[in-house]
């Protein structure tokens, strides 16, 4: 007798594969990448004396430069456009770099204000010493010109070749630790004859050294 027909779907039978490959549905969209060359050129353009002073205003109103605005003993070192590339969160802002010095306090402050916002957007307080500004430079000539012990030193003809930054070399000078400038006097001829510290803290003179020596 023939033996009966095994049905389909029966216990011996095997399962069907399923399909290879993705599920079926909408494939995810690519986010377009912003094209950097398409960015607002004026982003670029120097500051204006108005932006310069926003961000001067909105910097001093910061709580956490409380003590710097009420005391008023600090000095803008530069103010500069700062731009961000796509995809930062502030790409397409106008956007103001600050540098200054607190006196008081003795330290660095390195901000960036969105001008839009009228917010400080970054602040960071160090002790570094970021270079001498016009006015810090013109100030420490008049002090160290102003001296009795450096006038008392200078040759006729004498007078202020440059003012540099200057940090002392041991622990044991008053530049090493406090805002200096190094003015060097000599004559026209480029020899110079004197040089003289000026902390600019205090607005003092705290070394008058020749140049031979120095």
């Amino acid at each position: 007798m023939a033996s009966p027909k095994k049905s389909k779907g029966s216990k011996g039978s095997k399962p069907k594969a399923k399909p290879k490959g993705k599920p079926a549905g909408k494939s995810p969209k690519k986010t377009k990448r912003e094209d950097v060359t398409e960015a607002d050129p004026t982003l670029f353009d120097p500051l204006t004396q108005g932006e310069i002073a926003d961000a001067l205003r909105t910097l001093t109103e910061d709580r956490r430069l409380g003590s710097m605005a009420k005391v008023g003993r600090y000095r803008v070192i530069c103010t500069e456009p700062l731009v961000t590339k796509p995809p930062h969160p502030m790409a397409g802002h106008r956007l103001a770099r600050v540098v200054a010095y607190d006196y008081a306090a003795d330290r660095a402050v390195d901000a960036c204000i969105d001008l839009d916002a009228g917010v400080v957007t970054h602040l960071e307080l160090s002790r570094s010493q970021p270079m001498l500004s016009r006015d810090e430079e013109a100030l420490a000539a008049s002090i160290a010109v102003g001296d009795e012990r450096v006038r008392n030193k200078l040759s006729m003809g004498d007078a202020p070749q440059m003012t540099m930054h200057y940090w002392g070399r041991n622990p044991q000078d008053v530049a090493y630790s406090r805002r200096s400038a190094a003015v060097v006097f000599g004559r026209d001829n480029g020899h110079s004859t004197l040089v003289a510290v000026v902390d600019l803290i205090d607005n003092t003179v705290t070394q008058v050294v020749p140049a031979e020596l120095w």
